[in-house]
Order: structure tokens, then sequence, then C-alpha cells
């Protein structure tokens, strides 16, 4: 893939990401406007940042126990280590993503710190699913989302969120005690703010979902080039997708439930990841000769 082309997808991922937050920044500090003037927007706002710049300084050593990991140490799984350290430095991390090591059969990977602080968990699934090439792309994947500052974003994103709801539901309560004055003639209250104070929760999940899942497109851009091998995620998506919904005896079982829709989900459907991801294979070169890797063993504790 050509610099100017991947200079260009990047910057549409980008300016949508950034509407997506400008917008749930305008609706937090909209709400504020509307419950108390002026004064409230500033006080949202500034509110707003103060929780922001306490929430990233949990480290990821506490939130990873949190999750139940475990520290998976460089002897007891060599080539994922070294397979860390290798796409790190191509993505130009300041440190090495720690790894940990999460006793569940579910077949998942999650990133969490910062730049200065980054982790990576894996499930026993997972790895036992999963072959090293699998695992480049998920890693990549990861690695991409550290990168970029998304779990920084998505922190800021859910606080705003959170404040939003927060706004709405007070509104909402001062709206029902006013409600005799409003019938009386004796308090005025403008219909826009009606709508917006009813309407913010499920404007501002609706935006949330979309953001993320505009974070998940640029990530998988990012390791596409992290690897030059964008076939390995795509069929380790497909692979993820094909355990997750219960393999082949699903076929043979009824649904259950109703599908969620696409906008209501905070990841894109694996088939359009799949998509986007096979359309970029040819503009890249594998930059891993798995041939030379010695074959995987895992040493669990």
């Amino acid at each position: 893939m050509s610099e100017a082309q991947y200079k260009n997808q990047k910057f549409q991922n980008t300016l949508r990401a950034g509407a997506l937050f400008i917008s749930m920044l305008a609706l937090m500090l909209g709400l504020g406007y509307t419950l108390f003037g002026f004064t409230g927007m500033l006080w949202a706002g500034a509110f707003g940042l103060i929780t922001l710049g306490m929430s990233t300084r949990v480290s990821s050593q506490m939130i990873m126990r949190f999750q139940g990991g475990r520290p998976l140490h460089p002897q007891q799984a060599p080539q994922l280590s070294r397979l860390v350290q290798q796409l790190a430095q191509r993505a130009g991390l300041p440190a090495t993503p720690k790894l940990y090591y999460v006793p569940n059969n579910s077949l998942n990977a999650f990133a969490t710190g910062s730049k200065k602080d980054p982790a990576i968990a894996i499930t026993h699934g997972l790895l036992s699913t999963m072959d090293l090439r699998g695992l480049s792309g998920i890693l990549a994947h990861e690695i991409s989302h550290i990168r970029n500052n998304d779990l920084q974003l998505k922190s800021m994103v859910n606080l705003f969120s959170r404040y939003t709801r927060f706004f709405s539901l007070f509104g909402q309560i001062l709206l029902f005690i006013n409600l005799p004055l409003f019938f009386m003639g004796e308090a005025t209250v403008s219909w826009m703010a009606i709508a917006l104070l009813l309407l913010a929760p499920t404007l501002v999940t609706l935006m949330v979902q979309a953001f993320s899942r505009s974070r998940e497109y640029d990530a998988d851009l990012e390791a596409a080039r992290l690897t030059g091998d964008p076939n390995a995620l795509a069929d380790a998506l497909e692979t993820l997708d094909y355990y997750n919904k219960g393999g082949w005896l699903a076929r043979f079982q009824s649904p259950r439930g109703i599908k969620v829709p696409t906008i209501l989900s905070s990841h894109p459907e694996i088939k359009d990841r799949v998509k986007r991801l096979r359309e970029l294979a040819p503009r890249f070169v594998p930059r891993f000769d798995w041939a030379s890797w010695q074959p995987t063993r895992w040493r669990m504790i």
C-alpha cells in the first residue's frame, strides 16, 4: 500500500472519529446550557476534563488483575513475546506491551494502559485455537489501538456518555417537578430543550457505538501495515466469528434471540471488516517469514 493511499485512508478514519467526538462534546455542553445556561455549559466541560484526567491514571497492572489476568513471561511463550516486541518496534511504541494470560476458554484479546504503560491480555481459548500467523494479526490490531491512543479516547467518550446521561436524567427530573407550573402558565419550557433532554441518552449511545466502530476500522488498517499481511487478521476474524457463534453445531440449532443491528454494536460486522482487509491484501507485502519461526509451544502456568 502506497504512503499516499495509507494517509488518505487514515485521514478519512480520523475525520469520522473526530466528527463523532465533537458531536458528543457538543451534546454534553448543550445539555449543560439547557439546564443552567452559559455557566452550566462551562461547568459541564470543566467537570468532564477534570474527571478524565483522573481516570487515565489507573495502571494497566491493576486493570489486568481485575480481569483475572496473570503475567505471561517470555520463557513461557518465547515466540509470542518475540512477535509482540517486533510489532511494538514497528509501531514506534516507547515500551513493549506486557503480555497477560487469562485462564478463560473464550476467544478474546484486549489491550489496556497507555503508550508508556501498555498491556495486552490473551485468553487461554485464543492461544489454544489460533496459530502464530493469526495471533500476529490480532496482536497487531491491539497494538494499533495503543499506538492510536484509542484506549484514552474511549475512556473520554465513555465519560462524555455518562455525563450526558446524568445531565439528561437531572433535566428530566426538573422538568417533571415543574410540570404543574408549566400547565398553570407560570413557567415556560422550550420544546427544543424537552426534545434534547429526552433524546440525549439515545443519541449519545448511537454516537459512542459509531465512534467505537470507526476506531476498529482504523486499528485494522494499522494492523495490516504492521504485519504487511491483511489476510492474517481477516483469517483470524473469521475463525473468531466461527467459534464465537458456536462452530458447526450452531448450524443445527435454532437461532437464539434477535441479531443486534450494526448501528447498536460497538464493533463493525465481521464480514465487513474481512471484506475490507481482503481488498487491502494485494497492496501489501507480508513482513513475516513464518517458515523461519520455530513451532509454537505454550507453557501455561
